[in-house]
Order: C-alpha cells, then sequence, then structure tokens
C-alpha cells in the first residue's frame, strides 16, 4: 500500500493543475486540512471526469456504480484498491476528521443525471441537482473544517450543514450561468425549462441573446440569495476554515456581479477573474474582511 503522503501529494497536484478557484482557498489551510480537502476534490473530480468523458452511456453508467460500491467501501473505513492513491488519502482524511464519506454518493447520483441527460422543468429541480453536486461538497468540507460550538453568540450550530448546502448551491448557480455554452455542448441544460419559457427561450437553444440576457440576470439574482444565506456559514468557522470558504465563496460571488454587469457574456465568452483580483480576495479573507 503506498503512503498518505505520496497519496496526499498525487490529490494536490490534481487539485492545483485542475482547480484554480479551489485551490485559491484551501491554501489558506493549515497542511492537514489542506490535504484532506484536496483528497475530496480529487475524488469528485474523478467522479466528474467519467460523466465528461468520451465512453459510451453504458460504460459511464456502470463505471459510477462501480463508484457507488468504492464510496460504501470506504464509508466503511475500508479501501477498495490499496494503490490507489485518491481513496488512500480520502480514507486518511476521514480517519483524521468526521467527513460524511456517504455524501460522496449524491456527487455520484448527480453526475448519472448528466449521463442520462435528465431535463430539468422547475427551479426545485434545478436546485436539487446543485445540492447533489455541490451542497454535498460543502457537507463533505465542513467535517474537516470543524464548527465552533462553544460560543453562546452562535445559537444555530445545529444548522451549519444547511448552511454549507445553500452555499453549494449558490457556487453550483454560478458555474451553471458561467458555463452555458460549454455545457450546451455536451447536450446539458440545466436552467429550468419552465422559467426559460417564461423568457422566451428557444427550445433547445441559448437563444434570442436578449431574452437569454433577462433569464441570465433572474438566476443570478436567485444566486445572490443563496450566497446570502449560505455565507452566514462564516461566523461558525474557526479563523483559517473562514478565510478558505470566503475567498472561494468571494471569487464565485464576484464572478456572478461579473455575469450580471454584462449577462449575455456567457454567450460568447468564458467569464472570469484576473489573477490579481483572485489574490485581493484571498488578502481579504485572511484579514478577515467580507468576501
Amino acid at each position: 500500500m503506498i503512503s498518505s503522503e505520496t497519496a496526499y501529494r498525487h490529490c494536490e497536484q490534481v487539485t492545483w493543475s485542475e482547480a484554480r478557484n479551489f485551490a485559491y482557498g484551501i491554501r489558506l489551510l493549515p497542511r492537514p486540512k489542506r490535504q484532506a480537502m484536496a483528497a475530496l476534490y480529487a475524488m469528485a473530480r474523478r467522479i466528474d471526469d467519467i460523466g465528461d468523458g468520451g465512453w459510451p452511456q453504458d460504460r459511464k453508467l456502470a463505471a459510477l456504480d462501480d463508484l457507488h460500491s468504492v464510496i460504501e467501501t470506504l464509508s466503511q473505513g475500508r479501501v477498495a484498491d490499496p494503490e490507489d492513491p485518491v481513496l488512500i488519502a480520502l480514507a486518511h482524511a476521514a480517519e483524521t476528521y468526521p467527513i460524511p464519506v456517504s455524501a460522496l454518493h449524491e456527487i455520484v447520483e448527480g453526475c448519472e443525471q448528466d449521463v442520462a441527460g435528465t431535463t430539468y422543468l422547475t427551479m426545485e429541480d434545478t436546485v436539487n441537482y446543485c445540492r447533489l453536486v455541490a451542497g454535498s461538497v460543502g457537507r463533505l468540507s465542513l467535517g474537516i473544517f470543524g464548527v465552533k460550538t462553544d460560543r453562546p453568540d452562535l445559537d444555530r450550530p445545529t444548522e451549519t450543514p444547511r448552511m454549507a448546502d445553500d452555499l453549494g448551491v449558490a457556487l453550483q448557480l454560478t458555474n451553471m450561468l458561467r458555463d452555458l455554452v460549454e455545457d450546451h455542448r455536451m447536450g446539458r441544460i440545466y436552467l429550468p425549462e419552465q422559467i426559460r419559457d417564461r423568457f422566451g427561450i428557444d427550445k433547445g437553444q441559448w437563444s434570442p441573446p436578449e431574452q437569454v440576457g433577462a433569464l441570465v440576470e433572474y438566476v443570478a439574482e436567485q444566486a445572490l440569495g443563496w450566497f446570502g444565506r449560505g455565507l452566514e456559514l462564516l461566523g461558525y468557522l474557526d479563523h483559517r476554515s473562514r478565510a478558505c470558504t470566503a475567498a472561494m465563496a468571494g471569487i464565485y460571488r464576484r464572478l456572478l456581479r461579473r455575469i450580471i454587469s454584462q449577462p449575455t457574456r456567457p454567450l460568447t465568452e468564458r467569464v472570469s477573474l484576473p489573477v490579481w483580483e483572485k489574490g485581493l480576495v484571498a488578502v481579504r479573507s485572511v484579514s478577515g474582511l467580507g468576501p
């Protein structure tokens, strides 16, 4: 069996190369928590890569079904493959922190919906998908961060999983708005049919641009509401976990506001923040300022 340190190094390499926004946040954590978060990301990335890869549908679904078995084994404190660095790292992290490993099943379920070509009729359907693929990550991360329970001014520590879930919804809605065109190329439309119809969007398309822009603004305003509810979580985290969460949320919220300022822009380019602005958000987060 490979060592946990070797396994963590592999997961960190995956994270640094594939998830720049995520990496900006977890760099602010102490090393053991940073390693555990990298293990979580590497596992989530593995799930996503199956769904986004070039295999035929039946092979993807079979691979995702196998992952359910792998996750179930992990939740029992065992590793399905002792030479798999992602599983080794994740198992070590779960021994160290109270990570709700079974929540990984939800990420797989969301990916299964992608592979099956699920259609989202209502906003509730879209939000439920967000909870599967991103709210679950928030709850998994919370197991690593830990929650303050000894301050009398914090009267709702039991609601922190809900806050983490809400923040995940905000982040995922932002991703959906940013990736309209990219997702459409893969045959995926996540924003609900009922709202698309209300705004006069062509069936199965992202046109006409003016109507798409109005829809983007509408969904973006809802995402800001989810950010507002989810960011209540910051008050329940220690300084460095708070800084990590604030940095990631701050980058995405600024990205969302940039989309709101030019709501048709996602139709022509992938909206992003410059490196200097991401660094500014990280510095503000470490200083305890708002994200």
